[in-house]
């Protein structure tokens, strides 16, 4: 079965998760292509206002929560290798797809170029005209995106719970998941810098070929655990061992995984759903939140250009801060292991701990006035707050769930972050071009500066409301048994 030597545990698990790394690096560079393009390069070319991009990015939402309510299903009938291979596939060519938006939207408004877009900003009505062409083109090619990369987390989690026992998926899901942060990273040095130099349908054409280089790579490194020559028994061993005090967990697992599963419908039957469904409908849209709208908060209330330097290094630190969320899947490990706590129970508690960081946002526009610097880092450590939260919440459906389960709740959960996104994405368009047209006032603040205040007021205690309603579902562990 193997070639590996039988005396040493080989670490290829490790080698999985540095796939799933890439490849959410690769989704969240892509999703990032439109928010640091929008402002300099797609505002005044197609007309936009705040509203037209919250409907951008809130259909974005809305179709990935869809998509993620039967992609953890057509994971799990695909089976994960077949899976990821579709889901970035997918995204990819969607990804892709954005770059003829432009030329679209010439053709359908018979102008000759992008110059020609531009320069219709003094008649009103053909700016309008040129607005909502060029929206709906944007929006069909972001459903394509999103319905590919619906199928990155199931996926991930589903790889993750082959080849880590329960005691390592927080960590290992800390690792991967941080991809998205050196997405959001690399995304402001990269993007813009394509954009300004070579166009920005280039941007997105470049980015989204990245995702099927990462094709290649999966298709011949991935293999089940049990079917890997690179595996040796003792890794094998190790991966299957959840449970040490029960010397029959390997032949339950298979005897669930060979059971019927409940349909999509009965899934919302357990409380252990909704728990799920609460932790992430709120939280998850409060990172798009950030993902989405801190570039055009630079800019409009910092007064940055998206290709100034100082741009690129404050979302650059901004980001960098988001990777102490390392160490937040390391904690319930802590708890688990030196307080011998329930997966659950450890989890839990650590998750608390991560809601009460947030709480720093409700500084980050009283502050801004002295500099900066004070939202960048006030984002950046509640950004990683939401990424330890993330880490943690997505291994609660491994403690609760059988695997034959996990994908399809993983999608449920993901639909209902989605749909909370699309609220958020939509609020904050329409909130901020209310602020600015009609000077808004809120807590001392006029204009655009009094609808951040709201905002970030919002993200400040979503985090402990969500972490409440899923204690008031699951106050203690309950594991599924089919």
């Amino acid at each position: 079965m193997t070639n590996q030597p039988q005396n040493k545990m080989t670490s290829y698990r490790w080698v999985i998760c540095g796939l799933l790394f890439f490849a959410t690096t690769i989704n969240y560079l892509d999703r990032q292509v439109l928010s640091l393009t929008w402002e300099d390069f797609i505002r005044p070319e197609f007309h936009w206002n705040n509203t037209n991009y919250g409907w951008v990015t809130g259909i974005f939402s809305l179709v990935y929560a869809i998509g993620m309510l039967f992609a953890g299903r057509i994971v799990d009938f695909l089976d994960t290798k077949r899976g990821y291979m579709w889901s970035i596939g997918i995204w990819s060519v969607g990804a892709c797809v954005h770059a003829l938006c432009g030329v679209a939207t010439e053709w359908v408004v018979d102008l000759p170029d992008a110059e020609a877009l531009r320069a219709a900003v003094e008649n009103v009505d053909l700016a309008s005209k040129i607005a909502t062409v060029s929206l709906t083109f944007f929006i069909m090619a972001r459903c394509v995106l999103a319905i590919g990369e619906a199928g990155n987390f199931p996926a991930a989690i589903k790889a993750t719970a082959e080849y880590f026992p329960k005691k390592d998926r927080a960590y290992a899901t800390s690792i991967f998941n941080a991809g998205s942060t050196i997405g959001a990273l690399l995304a402001p040095f990269t993007i813009p810098t394509l954009a300004a130099k070579f166009g920005w349908e280039a941007a997105f054409i470049i980015i989204g070929g990245l995702g099927f280089v990462w094709m290649g790579f999966w298709q011949f490194l991935y293999k089940k655990p049990d079917q890997n020559p690179m595996v040796n028994a003792a890794e094998l061993e190790y991966i299957n061992s959840d449970s040490e005090e029960d010397a029959k967990a390997q032949a339950a697992a298979k005897e669930i995984a060979s059971a019927p599963k409940p349909s999509l419908w009965q899934c919302f039957g357990y409380r252990q759903t909704w728990a799920f469904i609460s932790g992430k409908i709120i939280a998850d849209g409060v990172w798009w939140f950030y993902l989405f709208w801190m570039p055009s908060y630079l800019k409009n209330a910092c007064g940055m250009a998206s290709t100034s330097f100082e741009f690129q290094l404050a979302l650059g630190i901004l980001y960098l801060i988001v990777m102490i969320s390392l160490l937040g899947g390391y904690l319930p490990t802590i708890f688990i292991e030196k307080y011998k706590m329930n997966p659950y129970a450890g989890r839990m508690r650590a998750m608390l701990i991560f809601a009460f960081f947030p709480l720093l946002a409700l500084l980050a526009q009283p502050l801004a006035q002295y500099s900066y610097w004070f939202p960048v880092v006030i984002v950046g450590i509640a950004a990683a707050a939401h990424q330890s939260w993330s880490a943690n919440i997505f291994s609660t459906v491994g403690d609760m769930f059988p695997k034959s389960m996990i994908a399809t709740i993983t999608g449920i959960g993901g639909m209902a972050g989605g749909i909370g996104s699309f609220c958020i994405q939509l609020g904050a368009g329409n909130l901020f071009d209310y602020a600015e047209s009609s000077s808004l006032s809120f807590m001392g603040y006029s204009g655009i500066e009094a609808g951040y205040m709201i905002a970030f007021s919002f993200c400040a205690v979503a985090y402990l409301a969500s972490w409440l309603a899923m204690k008031t579902f699951v106050p203690k562990y309950m594991p599924i048994k089919l």
